[in-house]
């Protein structure tokens, strides 16, 4: 521990650029969840008065606990340049709990107020499971290979961040690419901006104010984003408990939706933390699990019900070199703009293609990291830990609507997208185990893949036993050769040690 007195900052100008980019991350999914909760039929008093505060407080508890683990981090270790974990709701799990928790929930009850204490009861259980999970959380991570991982986390980086947003950046081309040059040459080349303006704020004017010279945005979506504004109290509720009785009782069945979604979130955190400590930066997995679990179920005692998570944006930050302020004030802003209605009122107001250049660069920056925080001989693992989000990203984004069109491309494509975060870490430790000849390891990755398929983990719709057969039996004809190859290394290894000890003799 290093007894070096240094100043770690409160804020510095760097946290501001990192500010925007988480800022814009979480506003995008407060949004996505108000919309979509509105067209569900949920009131506006729900909503706005319950949910968008309630999941406030989760931000705000997470943001504020992260901001102390950097300045903790910093002093043990005597830097200045630690940078606190991005924290916010999961956005692959905010999905699943909105219609897959949420929706039939209000279907079966038929009451958005009952839907509501079921959608909170749901988010205390999964932020408890997270808690418990939190206590293996190094053993975990210390018997994965970093190159499945990283691999897996760059998969989500390449498709639902980087991917997702170009194409966002690319709806308003004229928004758009001169909000992606304005962050590209202001944080990649680090020229400063007029005025030394941050370059990701820069971005986000220039976008907004082209959107209105160009009629991209008009006056009435600023009236419609203002008629929201008002004062929304933060206030505890009893309702996670009301719903609990609902959730073990007629509503059973979203705990198969529930337990998966919700080891898919500590594994999230689990590898985003690990990229910060290729990147660093190197936390402790077991107490980032327990705070996220933790600030999920103190969101859920507010009425937010959305799991929470460390955000794979943290490396982008890392690059801007930001500190923990921008953590800070986004924990203060998000409680002043879910009191105040603020978050409607900026969603109708920036154009989404004005912000979304600076997630492109934090998805460009994840995937960077997972290469060069890997030896070259681990590229293979890092690129087939990649591929299972490109399946799971067709899946989400067409399925539902096009079913037939992602048949036709490949019948592959859906199972292969079902729990591809499991998929895409046993894939690559598979792969890891192969490059480095370890097929001890390689046999015990595959076993588990087939134990995962065979609950319904991997490749399945929904938990079931024999959920997945003939990828369970897939799985176990690939553990059966490695095996084969196993001992095939054995005797390439023993006759070589025989050749080398008779040389020896002979000399």
């Amino acid at each position: 521990m290093s007894t070096k007195s240094i100043h770690y900052p409160l804020y510095k100008k760097e946290d501001t650029d990192a500010f925007f980019a988480l800022f814009q991350n979480n506003l995008a999914n407060f949004v996505v969840i108000a919309v979509s909760m509105l067209g569900m039929g949920f009131p506006a008093s729900i909503v706005f008065g319950k949910v968008i505060p309630g999941a406030a407080v989760a931000v705000m508890v997470g943001n504020l606990y992260y901001a102390h683990m950097a300045k903790r981090l910093a002093l043990k270790e005597g830097r200045t340049d630690v940078t606190a974990l991005s924290y916010g709701i999961s956005t692959p799990v905010m999905f699943v709990f909105l219609f897959g928790v949420l929706a039939p929930a209000n279907a079966l009850t038929g009451d958005p107020e009952l839907a509501w204490k079921i959608g909170v009861a749901a988010a205390l259980l999964s932020g408890l499971v997270e808690l418990l999970v939190s206590f293996s959380g190094n053993w975990v991570r210390d018997r994965l290979p970093r190159a499945a991982m990283l691999g897996a986390i760059a998969g989500v980086a390449l498709t639902f961040v980087a991917g997702e947003m170009l194409f966002n950046t690319f709806s308003i081309p004229v928004v758009g690419l001169v909000s992606l040059a304005i962050i590209l040459v202001g944080i990649v080349a680090k020229i400063a901006m007029p005025f030394n303006i941050p370059a990701s704020l820069f971005a986000v004017l220039a976008g907004t104010i082209l959107a209105f010279a160009l009629g991209y945005q008009s006056p009435a979506q600023i009236n419609e984003g203002l008629s929201n504004i008002g004062f929304y109290p933060i206030l505890p509720t009893l309702a996670p408990f009301e719903g609990l009785t609902y959730l073990f009782g007629a509503l059973i069945g979203i705990l198969a939706v529930l337990i998966p979604i919700t080891l898919y979130n500590a594994i999230e955190t689990m590898n985003n933390v690990d990229a910060m400590a290729a990147a660093g930066d190197s936390y402790d997995v077991r107490e980032c699990q327990a705070v996220d679990g933790a600030g999920t179920m103190i969101g859920a005692f507010f009425g937010g019900l959305f799991p929470t998570t460390v955000y794979i944006a943290t490396v982008g930050s890392k690059q801007m070199g930001a500190g923990r302020g921008y953590s800070i004030l986004n924990a203060v802003v998000f409680g002043l703009a879910a009191m105040t209605g603020v978050i409607a009122a900026f969603s109708a107001i920036i154009p989404l293609a004005a912000v979304a250049p600076i997630l492109v660069f934090v998805g460009m920056s994840m995937v960077g990291t997972a290469f060069l925080s890997n030896d070259k001989k681990y590229y293979p693992a890092v690129a087939i830990a990649m591929l299972p989000y490109l399946a799971n990203y067709v899946m989400t984004r067409f399925n539902n609507a096009a079913g037939e069109v992602v048949a036709n491309i490949s019948a592959g494509i859906v199972p292969l997208g079902q729990g591809a975060m499991f998929t895409a870490i046993l894939l690559g430790a598979m792969t890891v185990a192969i490059i480095d000849k370890n097929f001890k390891q390689a046999i015990v990755f595959s076993i588990i893949a087939a134990l995962l398929s065979f609950v319904g983990f991997m490749h399945a719709p929904r938990l079931a036993l024999n959920a997945a057969p003939d990828f369970t039996i897939g799985y176990v004809l690939v553990a059966i050769f490695f095996v084969y190859a196993y001992y095939k290394q054995r005797s390439v290894l023993s006759l070589s040690s025989s050749q080398t000890e008779a040389k020896k003799l002979a000399s």
